[in-house]
């Protein structure tokens, strides 16, 4: 995150978007192109299950196709979440600076670019065999409805887990053209992953969350997040393991499962909820604990 005087509400500035011709950076901004964190939370199932499905090494030209996947489609869900809360983020200081609120593009001009990125998500998608398409396709069901869930529940932490980790079960379709226990697992240990993370990120905005009427896991648990903290990334990992047990991963995944559970531990030890940088420090450091659980699966699956 830049720091206070480089930010125009939540928005980078000073950013390689700048850089770019002015009627280009409403639309990149949409897409969060300046802040990929969620990008990399979003492949990493894919790449995980692609891997955790492999023979020996993942396959390449599916984990490229999965990475420009995961670029259209999270901005395709950021654009999603900004045209639904357009009459919300100018309420509020943080975000009126938005694409849509600032006026920079209209809402029917955000509908448009919508359908030309799911247009390309398509195109992605066309690249797998029949059964993985089907299995991505239904996706769709959980990507809609999520800009909405904070408006209907104390929990849309839990939709955004069903959401983001859906690649779980793309990845291991792509490779093995069905589903199994390893990947079913693999999903469900994203969900509680990403509980964590969202809860901690979400105290970010709990004041703001307040000011505009929405809900958010952050305001559920309140004090107790810590304790919660634990609960959630604790069934992250067990399901985690049961996922390369099934799998049949060989010994080095078991080490270096302990090495990315420690960068969870680092998370819930050292978070002060009532901080916001130390939350998006700790919410962005899930990059690390991704790769280091790519690492364990493809070491279990190599050796």
């Amino acid at each position: 995150m830049a720091p206070p005087s480089l930010l125009q509400g939540d928005i980078p500035v000073r950013s390689w978007i700048d850089r770019l011709p002015p009627s280009w950076g409403p639309y990149c901004r949409l897409m969060r192109l300046d802040r990929p964190i969620g990008t990399w939370l979003l492949l990493f199932p894919c790449w995980w299950s692609t891997a955790l499905a492999a023979e020996r090494w993942p396959d390449l030209w599916l984990c490229l196709l999965f990475a420009l996947g995961s670029v259209v489609m999270r901005g395709a869900g950021c654009t999603v979440n900004d045209w639904a809360d357009r009459n919300f983020d100018g309420k509020v200081a943080r975000t009126a600076t938005r694409p849509i609120p600032s006026g920079a593009v209209s809402p029917r001009q955000v509908l448009w670019f919508l359908a030309a990125q799911l247009l390309v998500g398509l195109l992605v998608l066309l690249q797998l065999n029949w059964f993985a398409i089907g299995v991505g396709a239904a996706s769709l069901l959980l990507v809609f409805p999520y800009p909405f869930m904070k408006r209907i529940t104390y929990w849309p932490q839990a939709w955004l887990g069903l959401t983001f980790n859906w690649g779980a079960l793309v990845g291991w379709a792509a490779v093995r053209g069905d589903l199994d226990w390893p990947p079913l697992l693999l999903y469900v240990a994203g969900l509680f992953w990403t509980l964590g993370y969202d809860t901690i990120y979400a105290h970010q905005d709990k004041e703001d969350d307040v000011l505009v009427g929405v809900k958010s896991t952050a305001l559920a648990l309140g004090r107790h997040t810590v304790p919660a903290l634990w609960g959630f990334y604790g069934l992250a990992l067990a399901l985690i393991a049961a996922a390369g047990w099934t799998a049949g991963l060989s010994w080095p995944f078991w080490p270096l499962l302990a090495v990315a559970a420690a960068q969870l531990v680092w998370q819930i030890r050292t978070v002060d909820i009532d901080d916001s940088p130390n939350c998006l420090l700790r919410f962005k450091s899930n990059r690390w604990f991704g790769w280091l659980l790519l690492l364990a699966i493809v070491a279990g699956r190599v050796w």
